[in-house]
């Protein structure tokens, strides 16, 4: 319990913080090519794990190409193409729809109790969510963008609950093989794209920040997932909001600060909530 809470956290930081320097560092390029070089780093990251198992990953390949496409390639992408509409901060806050979609989806595929606090807590985090949504309807930029993260938050979340039955196996190979297959799915989106070579510096930032918050957090995520399951997992990850919008406000990041402060508010409450109803159930 305490090892799989630990891991959900650290997932939830080294992946949390990155989303304000992709922003940053991805603005010049393309959005598949964001892909493809974050999970360059995901794939570096994952060569130096330990751990050795003789069974073979081929009778899984097909879920690992549906959890590569989901989430090493289609999320990370409309995650960049919403980076580039909305503030940092918020784009980082939506993120939190993530715990939501994941509990919905274990519930649908692996039957996991819902209990009434947990249903609450979801509540309130959607809630959090219309009140970041709500200012960028007035604006067609905005909103694209944050359907774009929304979208690619709904990638993630299926990718975290059809990865579950992986969670047995080492983690070096799982992440060595959906890493390539979203890194070969992304090339070829960007070559069909026509989007143009990134430049070394922004390139080099990318892939750390792909080691950082696909490789190590995915490590974590998996780690977690084996020791409380999805939807408990969800719930301890659903923080990496909080570590993006703070360092994204750190970075100078401006957008409507209202209604950033009033969904981090409501995001913190479903985040105790959750947290108190796995205490207690655990318990």
């Amino acid at each position: 319990m305490r090892r799989g809470s630990l891991a959900a956290v650290g997932a939830a930081a080294s992946f949390g913080v990155t989303v304000p320097l992709v922003q940053r560092f991805g603005k010049d390029v393309g959005a598949w090519s964001t892909a493809a070089l974050l999970y360059v780093g995901a794939v570096i990251v994952a060569g130096g794990f330990g751990g050795s198992d003789k069974r073979p990953l081929k009778p899984h390949a097909a879920r690992i190409v549906i959890i590569a496409l989901l989430g090493a390639a289609a999320a990370p992408a409309l995650l960049a193409m919403g980076l580039r509409r909305i503030d940092g901060a918020s784009a980082s806050l939506l993120l939190g729809f993530e715990a939501a979609f994941t509990v919905i989806f274990a519930r649908l595929l692996y039957r996991e109790r819902i209990t009434r606090r947990l249903m609450i807590a979801l509540l309130v985090m959607f809630a959090g969510g219309v009140v970041l949504v709500r200012p960028t309807l007035g604006a067609a930029r905005a909103g694209i963008g944050s359907l774009f993260v929304i979208i690619a938050v709904i990638c993630w979340a299926g990718d975290s609950a059809i990865m579950r039955p992986l969670s047995d196996f080492p983690v070096a190979p799982v992440v060595r093989a959906k890493s390539l297959v979203g890194i070969a799915a992304s090339i070829l989106a960007a070559f069909v794209a026509g989007e143009s070579l990134p430049p070394l510096r922004a390139g080099s930032i990318l892939v750390a920040c792909g080691a950082l918050g696909y490789g190590l957090s995915l490590r974590l995520y998996l780690m977690a997932q084996k020791n409380v399951g999805a939807a408990r997992t969800a719930s301890v990850f659903s923080a990496a909001p909080f570590f993006g919008a703070t360092v994204a406000l750190a970075m100078g990041e401006r957008g409507d600060l209202v209604s950033i402060g009033i969904a981090a508010l409501l995001l913190a409450i479903g985040v105790v909530l959750q947290a108190t109803e796995q205490y207690e159930h655990r318990t």
